[in-house]
């Protein structure tokens, strides 16, 4: 079962971070926006779901053109949490 509060590899971290940051610098700034965004991630490190965090910050339109720039093990990650979040009871503790 995937554990969602589990760090994913550095790689798929890494890879997820450095696209987050892509994407939002084209997005317009004119009111602080995207670089309030890029600010949070900055200096994010690879413990529990920050990862998914990343991810989360987009919406579901964003989150399909981040998919389309990572790497073929990151989007497979992705794709598996946001399958694992959209299963009912998944969060309980």
């Amino acid at each position: 079962m995937f554990d969602y509060y589990k760090a994913p590899s550095d790689e798929v971290f890494n890879n997820i971070k450095d696209k987050a940051i892509e994407l939002w610098r084209t997005f317009d700034d004119r009111h602080g926006y995207a670089s309030g965004k890029i600010a949070c991630i900055a200096n994010l490190q690879n413990v529990e779901d920050n990862a998914w965090y990343m991810v989360a910050m987009f919406d579901s339109n964003n989150r399909g053109r981040l998919l389309e720039m990572v790497n073929e093990d990151t989007k497979a990650a992705i794709l598996e949490m946001l399958h694992f979040s959209l299963l009912p009871n998944n969060y309980s503790v």
